[in-house]
């Protein structure tokens, strides 16, 4: 049998194993006791709520990924990707929109078999648990958006990096790394402006307490803000949320509607000062660095098996092609990609803590942000008790309660 293929398949077992196995210890790990630290904060009920739909949700992820890798084992071994190559052929037309055609094809193929997972988790799951808000109507036209927005953007993207790889030689992989991140930085800048607005309607923040104390609290902290946004969060989910965006003078601070709604003013000062944290400590711009390091790793990586015959025979295809090598390469990316979400993560992890020490030291007061935390987590129903396994490979932010124990043990 084809050594590739073997490797491969090993890859995608190996890696439906390991999820299987966090999501099973993640059960395990949920306690029926509710945490001293959330004494009046969850009531019995509340709290075994939470745990069910943290047990609901991981067993829809384990049949959702059950039948995922089942699909594509068995579209990889029966030739699928050679049969989409050859209806993207069929069009007789040059490589670059051939591979355009190949690509698309196997992203609709995607979606509809994500879609029925992907309705049944807005409409049913997250319906029983009181978070759903999204319309039908609403689930739709995000859908189109979306697939517009792939087109018109990801479309060029990738016309962009086959025509470097056909055109340039041995240094395509470095005109694609530098290529691809100067378009994503600029797509950062744009997000704010042109792409979010699409989903979601941004209106500022109205005149008033919260306002003012937000306005003196950037002012001490010689902060520059474009504005203070509400977001509409409350058109799909219940959820909670705020976050900054833009670069520049150009940052703006957004809150969900739903978060105002459920958080005093002096708790969304506390955590509007911990993601002011983030800026502060250049979180975002070290992470754009490494996310830059990562995709120059990937595309030298890439430029490695550009072609190359033996991999192409595992996956049955008769004709060799650059856009074929890209989808192929994302099978075998997969253990590097786990390494530095890992290690991504890990970063992350610390940057939190970080955000969290900020907060704490500039408002003068750590109970606000672990108040803020607790009733976020509360209403969210998040997991209080993740497996360590669990938090070391996918969680980017510590669980609740080590950031609190550890906003306690901060000296004023």
């Amino acid at each position: 049998m084809n050594s590739w293929l073997l490797f491969i398949l090993a890859v995608i077992l190996l890696s439906f194993l390991l999820e299987t196995a966090v999501a099973i210890l993640n059960l395990r790990a949920l306690s029926p006791d509710i945490p001293s630290e959330f004494t009046g904060i969850y009531d019995q009920q509340r709290y075994e709520k939470s745990q069910r739909y943290t047990q609901e949700n991981t067993r829809f992820s384990l049949l959702q990924n059950s039948f995922t890798t089942g699909v594509t084992v068995i579209f990889l071994l029966i030739g699928g990707f050679n049969g989409v190559d050859l209806f993207a052929r069929s069009f007789n037309l040059a490589p670059i929109p051939t591979g355009l055609i190949f690509t698309g094809v196997l992203l609709v193929l995607m979606l509809l078999l994500g879609l029925p997972f992907t309705l049944y988790s807005t409409f049913v799951l997250e319906e029983k648990y009181g978070f759903n808000r999204t319309s039908v109507k609403t689930f739709f036209l995000d859908l189109l958006k979306a697939a517009l927005l792939t087109v018109c953007l990801g479309g060029p993207l990738l016309a962009l990096v086959l025509w470097f790889f056909q055109a340039a030689g041995d240094l395509a992989w470095f005109y694609c790394w530098i290529g691809v991140f100067a378009i994503t930085l600029l797509l950062q800048f744009l997000a704010p402006v042109i792409i979010m607005p699409l989903f979601n309607k941004f209106t500022p923040l109205e005149e008033g307490e919260l306002k003012d104390a937000i306005l003196a609290y950037t002012k001490k902290e010689n902060f520059r803000i474009k504005g203070v946004y509400v977001m509409d969060g409350s058109k799909r989910s219940s959820k909670l949320n705020a976050f900054f965006t833009g670069f520049g003078k150009f940052k703006k601070i957004v809150f969900f509607d739903t978060l105002l709604e459920k958080l005093g003013n002096r708790q969304t000062l506390g955590v509007l000062a911990h993601e002011m944290g983030h800026y502060k400590y250049k979180h975002l711009l070290k992470m754009l660095f490494a996310s830059f390091l990562q995709t120059g790793i990937l595309f030298f990586l890439l430029s490695r098996i550009i072609n190359n015959e033996n991999l192409f025979e595992a996956f049955s295809m008769t004709h060799l092609s650059i856009y074929a090598s890209l989808v192929f390469f994302g099978f075998l990316y997969t253990p590097v990609s786990l390494l530095l979400s890992i290690l991504f993560n890990h970063f992350s992890r610390k940057h939190e803590y970080q955000a969290d020490r900020y907060a704490a030291t500039t408002t003068k007061s750590p109970e606000d942000l672990i108040d803020g935390l607790k009733i976020l987590s509360r209403e969210n129903l998040s997991n209080l008790t993740p497996h360590p396994l669990n938090v070391f490979l996918h969680y980017s932010h510590p669980p609740v309660l080590l950031r609190i124990k550890a906003l306690r043990n901060i000296r004023m």
